[in-house]
């Protein structure tokens, strides 16, 4: 059971062969992000001042 011997893991690192004693790692797919889209906030349209609404008018007081 030492360097020579293929059915250990000892014997497998030594050879560079891989088997049921010595697994291979499992390679994990690296899938890039998405870009994201960047938002740009819109100019705000020019918002046009209030039209002044006319003060009502006091009403006469009546002489009796």
């Amino acid at each position: 059971m030492g360097k020579g011997d293929i059915k250990t893991t000892k014997g497998k690192r030594t050879r560079g062969s891989y088997g049921n004693t010595r697994k291979r790692k499992k390679t994990v797919k690296i899938v890039a992000a998405k870009p994201k889209k960047k938002t740009v906030p819109k100019k705000a349209a020019a918002k046009k001042p209030a039209a002044k609404k006319a003060a009502p008018k006091a009403k006469k007081e009546e002489k009796s």
